[in-house]
C-alpha cells in the first residue's frame, strides 16, 4: 500500500502524488462511505489516501482515507439532498469578491465563512480589482474591511491587473495549505497567475450581456508554490446553500454572536424573537454589525424553510 495527497479530481479519476514524488491516476473501490455523510464525492483534494498501484497500467485505486483535520463542505448545486467536499486538510481559505465588474453579493461573504468557521479555519478576505474602484467603491471596501477586521479576519485589497497587494498575498500564502475560492468573475484565475505566472491558469472574460463570469476552473486542483506551500484552485461558486445545516449551527457559526450568546437569557437563544438577548443589544449599540446581523437572519429564515419544506415533501 502507497500513501499519497489528492491533487487534482475530475469527478471519476483522481491524481494522486504519492510520498515519492510519483502522480497516479486513481479512481475510488466500490461505493466509499465517510463518517456517514452523504456525499456526492467521497474523497477529495487534499485527502491524504492509502492507494494500491497497478504498476502495469500506472493506475491505482484508492482503498482508504486518512482521518481528516478538516474539511470545506457545501450543498451540492446538483443533488440538493447531498453535500459536496470542496477540499480537505487546509491551514487557510482566501476568498475572492470584488465590489464591482461583478457587483459585490455581500451575503456571499458571510455564507462562505459560514462554510469554513465550523473547524474554526482562518479565512482571508481578498477585495480584487482594486484598479476600478471609486470613491463610494473604496468607502464601500473600509467599511467592510472594518466589520470583518473586528471581529478577527484578514483583509486585503489588491489588483490582479496592475499587481498591487500580490506581495502580501504571498506572504499569507508561504508554507500553508490554501483553499482559494470566489464567485465567478471575480478574477481568481488572474490572481493566481500574478502570484505564480507558471501556473497559467486558464482565464476568460466577463460576459458582456450578463456582468457574470464563466466558469474556468472545472475541477478542484491543487498546485505547489515556488515561495512554498500549496493552494487549492476551486471552480466559481454561483451560490451557496446550506440544508445540511439546523438553526442552532448558523447560530453558533456567526463567531461574534457565538461569543456575546453566554449573556443571552436563554441559552439556546436564535437571537430573533426572545426577551433578553445580547446579541440584538449588541447590534442596537453598534458593537455588532447590524449587516452581518441582517444576513444572518436571512441565512436563518432560509434554512428554516428548507428544513420544512424536507419534513413535509
Amino acid at each position: 500500500m502507497t500513501k499519497g495527497i489528492i491533487y487534482k479530481s475530475t469527478g471519476s479519476w483522481y491524481d494522486v502524488v504519492t510520498d515519492d514524488g510519483l502522480t497516479i491516476p486513481c479512481r475510488t473501490v466500490g461505493k466509499m462511505r465517510l463518517n456517514e455523510l452523504k456525499v456526492t464525492n467521497p474523497v477529495a483534494v487534499g485527502d491524504i489516501v492509502n492507494i494500491e498501484i497497478n504498476s502495469k497500467e500506472n493506475t491505482g485505486v484508492i482503498k482508504s482515507v486518512v482521518d481528516r483535520r478538516n474539511y470545506v463542505i457545501r450543498q451540492s448545486p446538483r443533488k440538493k439532498h447531498f453535500m459536496h467536499i470542496i477540499a480537505c486538510n487546509i491551514d487557510q481559505a482566501f476568498v475572492i469578491v470584488t465590489i464591482r465588474e461583478p457587483k459585490l453579493k455581500q451575503g456571499f461573504i458571510d455564507r462562505f465563512l459560514l462554510m469554513t468557521e465550523p473547524f474554526n479555519i482562518p479565512v482571508h478576505i481578498i477585495f480584487n480589482k482594486s484598479d476600478i474602484y471609486d470613491e463610494n467603491d473604496l468607502g464601500i471596501y473600509e467599511y467592510l474591511k472594518e466589520i470583518y477586521e473586528k471581529i478577527g479576519y484578514k483583509v486585503h485589497l489588491v489588483s490582479g491587473q496592475e499587481n498591487v497587494g500580490i506581495d502580501g498575498l504571498k506572504e499569507a500564502l508561504k508554507d500553508k495549505m490554501t483553499l482559494v475560492a470566489g464567485q465567478s468573475g471575480v478574477g481568481k484565475s488572474s490572481l493566481i497567475n500574478r502570484i505564480q505566472p507558471d501556473l497559467e491558469i486558464k482565464t476568460t472574460e466577463l460576459s458582456d450581456y450578463t456582468g457574470k463570469g464563466q466558469h474556468t476552473t472545472t475541477f478542484a486542483q491543487m498546485h505547489e508554490l515556488e515561495i512554498g506551500g500549496k493552494i487549492i484552485d476551486t471552480p466559481g461558486i454561483k451560490t451557496l446553500s446550506f440544508n445540511y445545516l439546523g438553526l442552532a449551527d448558523v447560530a453558533h457559526n456567526f463567531r461574534e454572536f457565538f461569543e456575546a450568546s453566554p449573556e443571552c437569557k436563554f441559552s439556546d437563544c436564535l437571537h430573533r424573537n426572545e426577551p433578553k438577548c445580547a446579541v440584538k443589544e449588541k447590534v442596537e449599540s453598534g458593537e455588532i454589525s447590524e449587516l452581518r446581523y441582517f444576513n444572518y437572519i436571512q441565512l436563518l429564515e432560509e434554512v428554516e424553510d428548507q428544513n420544512y419544506w424536507e419534513i413535509h415533501s
